[in-house]
């Protein structure tokens, strides 16, 4: 069971008990930003010491009559009862964020510098149910990281589909989710060669759930390593249809590093590719840049676990974050994808295109396959050929196609050939 599960109930009561005083209620979600690579990365001793003194840090500069619960790694849920207005919800945020700002956490002789973000939802004006309330809060601390704010008060008019986690959760141990397969375009061949698998969820309450919305919430919670698992096993069965029926493609799938923290995880890969019979090396792996460096001495180990068995590796959004080249050395990648925004702006903009050149140029020098993301019309694909760029993927290539439906076509292909 989750910890959500287990403290809704505690918010809940709490929350009861709170409406029947006078004035407003808020919950507050307080997540400290680099908790969870700061256990990941020292220790989770260390993780749960400094959230202890976090806990007692929060404690100390809200009021007596405030709960505060610990609701995961690096959260904390704070209920504030008897609020004359929304202002002083938002004057208690204030206090918060100012109370990580102006010393460091200990623990031993180390110093760990947290920074807050909170997001705030009132009752009853948000809700009155702890579980709608929470995901408020969470839609909430989201928009303030959005826009680069300490804290955040939930707007219904500009939030994102909110998800229901139960509805999530369900549906993946369900596999209602479906799996969509886009082709990529082998330049040097000139015909495709492999796919990128998608997940796609659609819901009775809300239709489709835009990705964006649902793997950053199940980055968030617990249920992107039940996600990573089903989006793998998802694949690899169409994969293996391919294979069987003589028209094998290499698939792609992307992984969080999330799920990188879970012992064991390359084995359970490995095991999956021999239950289904898919060869290591017509997998690829995909993990974006600023990903990467969330944890980069992690995600090294276990990507070169999986390289070292055949399985293949690519940079995701290449030229969107902060990496330097040096990491690029030492990295076990296979594939650089180029960021579909270079791509698409090199028809209107010449330094653009230099910019799209060079990366295909530092591929090349690291030996390392360049694919250009976001191809949409043929003439930048034919400057991509000039380029000498090797893989090409974007809807002039082909739009992301239900997988079933796309397997079916390539065995008839393959049948008629």
């Amino acid at each position: 069971m989750s910890e959500r599960a287990h403290l809704l109930p505690a918010v809940q009561s709490r929350l009861d008990r709170a409406r029947q005083e006078p004035g407003l209620c808020a919950l507050l979600v307080v997540r400290l930003r680099g908790m969870r690579e700061a256990q990941l990365r020292y220790g989770y001793e260390f993780g749960n010491e400094i959230m202890l003194a976090a806990r007692e840090r929060i404690v100390a500069v809200m009021r007596h009559v405030d709960t505060v619960y610990l609701a995961g790694d690096d959260s904390f849920v704070v209920l504030l009862p008897t609020l004359r207005n929304r202002t002083h919800a938002l004057l208690a945020a204030t206090r918060l964020v100012g109370a990580f700002d102006e010393s460091p956490l200990m623990h031993g002789d180390r110093n760990w510098h947290g920074r807050a973000v909170v997001g705030v939802a009132l009752c009853p004006d948000h809700g009155t149910d702890a579980e709608l309330l929470f995901r408020r809060a969470e839609l909430a601390h989201d928009e303030a990281l959005r826009i680069g704010e300490p804290f955040a008060m939930y707007k219904p008019e500009s939030t994102p589909v909110e998800i229901l986690y139960g509805e999530l959760r369900d549906d993946i141990a369900a596999n209602k989710l479906d799996v969509m397969f886009q082709p990529l375009y082998d330049l040097r061949r000139g015909k495709v060669v492999s796919v990128e698998s998608l997940a796609r969820w659609t819901t009775a309450a809300f239709g489709a759930v835009p990705p964006s919305d649902f793997v950053p919430f199940a980055e968030r919670s617990d249920l992107i390593v039940p996600l990573t698992r089903w989006s793998l096993n998802a694949s690899l069965r169409h994969a293996a249809a391919l294979h069987r029926g003589g028209a094998p493609l290499d698939v792609a799938i992307n992984l969080s590093p999330r799920v990188f923290a879970e012992q064991g995880f390359a084995e359970q890969l490995l095991g999956a590719l021999e239950i289904w019979g898919v060869p290591a090396d017509s997998v690829i792996v995909e993990i974006t840049e600023t990903a990467l460096l969330t944890d980069l001495d992690m995600s090294v180990r276990v990507l070169r676990r999986l390289r070292d068995c055949g399985v293949r590796v690519a940079i995701d959004d290449f030229g969107t974050g902060y990496a330097s080249f040096a990491y690029l050395r030492h990295f076990p990648a296979t594939e650089l994808k180029i960021d579909r925004s270079f791509v698409d702006g090199m028809l209107a903009d010449p330094r653009t295109e230099q910019v799209v050149r060079a990366m295909i140029e530092v591929a090349h020098r690291l030996g390392l396959e360049a694919v250009a993301e976001g191809v949409e019309n043929a003439e930048t694909l034919r400057r991509l050929d000039e380029m000498n760029c090797d893989i090409a993927q974007g809807y002039h290539i082909g739009h992301p196609t239900l997988a079933e439906t796309f397997v079916a076509e390539r065995l008839a292909a393959a049948v008629t050939s």
